[in-house]
């Protein structure tokens, strides 16, 4: 049963998925800090300071605070804001992700496509065969 094991994570397709997760958690830190630290202030002052992630709506009238931390102590809140938030965060992410499956297959394309190498002319075929014959003699 143990050398099932080691057989199965030994194999290419789990170390695969392995490298593939730890990728995709440090990329998606990267892509989180894009948006929260570049896209969303840039959509913020195209907006006139509009931040999407302390808009909320109070869904008790308990809830009188001006932020969403301090409103969801209070009570129940719905944080639309952060979804946008999240909504655009998953955009970026999917399209960037488009961009790198779509460079890594154009890769693999021009792999596949690179020309074999050309035999040699017929002439050249005959004169190799003519050489060979001559050398048994």
């Amino acid at each position: 049963m143990l050398k099932e094991f080691r057989e199965f994570a030994i194999k290419g397709n789990v170390v695969d998925l392995a490298v593939g997760v730890i990728i995709g958690a440090a990329f998606g830190k990267i892509i989180e800090s894009l948006v929260g630290d570049m896209i969303m202030p840039v959509i913020g002052a195209i907006t006139g300071g509009f931040d999407f992630s302390n808009y909320f709506l109070p869904l008790t009238k308990a809830v009188t605070a001006d932020t969403l931390a301090e409103a969801k102590k209070q009570g129940a809140v719905l944080a639309w804001g952060n979804f946008v938030t999240m909504v655009i965060n998953f955009a970026i992410v999917a399209l960037a992700l488009f961009f790198v499956v779509k460079g890594i297959n154009r890769l693999r394309r021009e792999e596949a496509e690179s020309p074999a190498p050309k035999s040699p002319p017929r002439q050249e075929i005959l004169l190799e065969e003519i050489r060979d014959l001559l050398r048994t003699r």
